[in-house]
């Protein structure tokens, strides 16, 4: 008689429940007597209709084939097998776009690979292994990222100062990882000196007053569903990106009636739930006969034309600043410091993972109150 051999696995997928109704999974990983926890980003969320259904079982499946992944990942570290030694005659560039596919609920950071590939092939065409990157070969990179230029808006600009930072911190995340992967033996990034190194420049962030959101608010603007999603962010803080995925199966009313906004932010993957002011509320469009997977800010144009547009509206109504869609976020964000909200529950209201990106606006509404206090003529 054939008996069935089960085999103890050492890691399961499990799930924790959520204030705001979602099931965020993370894996249970048990190896060599120690227990571990690693979080996935991924959340199940309540099913109101058929696409929420469909978007759980997508989920589960992405959480189920990381799992896959981790334990033959722990299973090749337990019996000494290494595939990293023939990894060093990789090209660079196909060792990041290795790194970009591993965690595919990071979004953000993927796209920000591809992009850093997308100008590693442009600056060296016939593509370089990790084995000979070197100081000169990084160098020659930061020269480049200095003298290229990119399309924005259709038209071509230099890359702007604190992108090259961006692009160059990247580079030395994938360089340090390759050595934490016994891939390189040093990361040729720290033989060079740091005033070689793109420093990030220090840039004002615009943002609108209550007086200056009151004139936009008065002032005509020929696109009513793009003023409608502005002043909605303003009164929000969500992204345009977030905004454009908006469906009226979102917006959920709590048992005391307030709407609830509940979604999954798109750069960060992190759930939300923020309770809706009656400004806010007034910016939505009429639902008439829409369904609830119907978008809720229906025909918004994307953020390249929004932010050339928006320039128009802001000169109508008096307002002498460079303004883009995400003067939006930043508004709300001063907005809800200057009339005393704290740090956390503005940065949960913003969905922000660290809490010192929401500091940023702390700064900014104290240097608006030294400006102010600098008014003040001698008097006595």
């Amino acid at each position: 008689m054939k008996r069935e051999i089960k085999i103890k696995e050492p890691i399961k997928l499990r799930s924790k429940q959520l204030l705001n109704g979602c099931l965020s999974l993370y894996l249970d990983i048990y190896m060599n007597k120690r227990r571990m926890y690693e979080f996935l980003k991924l959340y199940i969320i309540p099913e109101s209709n058929r696409a929420d259904k469909q978007r759980n079982v997508e989920t589960l499946k992405l959480a189920n084939a990381i799992k896959a992944q981790k334990i033959v990942e722990l299973q090749n570290s337990k019996f000494g097998f290494n595939y990293n030694k023939n990894k060093a005659n990789m090209l660079l560039t196909e060792y990041i776009a290795e790194l970009a596919d591993r965690d595919p609920t990071k979004k953000a950071k993927k796209t920000l690979m591809n992009t850093l590939i997308f100008h590693l092939q442009r600056y060296d065409t016939n593509g370089t292994s990790l084995k000979l990157i070197d100081k000169e070969y990084v160098i020659g990179f930061i020269e480049y990222l200095k003298t290229t230029t990119q399309k924005h808006c259709k038209k071509e600009k230099k890359i702007n100062v604190n992108t090259q930072v961006c692009y160059f911190k990247e580079l030395n995340y994938c360089l340090n990882y390759a050595v934490v992967e016994d891939i390189l033996s040093i990361n040729p990034i720290n033989k060079i000196k740091n005033e070689d190194k793109p420093k990030r420049k220090k840039t004002e962030r615009d943002y609108l007053s209550i007086d200056e959101i009151k004139a936009l608010s008065k002032t005509y603007f020929y696109n009513d569903i793009l003023k409608r999603a502005f002043l909605f962010s303003c009164f929000c803080g969500l992204r345009h990106c977030d905004i454009m995925a908006l469906t009226w199966a979102n917006l959920r009313k709590d048992k005391t009636g307030r709407t609830q906004l509940h979604i999954l932010q798109k750069k960060t993957q992190e759930c939300i739930s923020l309770p809706l002011c009656n400004e806010a509320l007034k910016q939505l469009p009429d639902k008439g006969g829409s369904l609830d997977s119907d978008k809720v800010f229906k025909g918004l144009i994307s953020l390249g034309r929004t932010n050339e547009v928006l320039s128009r509206w802001a000169m109508d109504a008096g307002i002498q600043k460079h303004i883009t869609f995400h003067v939006a976020r930043h508004s709300h964000a001063t907005m809800m410091i200057t009339l005393g909200a704290d740090l956390y529950t503005v940065s949960k209201l913003l969905g922000h993972t660290n809490i010192q990106t929401t500091q940023i606006y702390a700064k900014i509404v104290d240097e608006s109150k030294n400006k102010a206090i600098a008014l003040i003529p001698e008097i006595t």
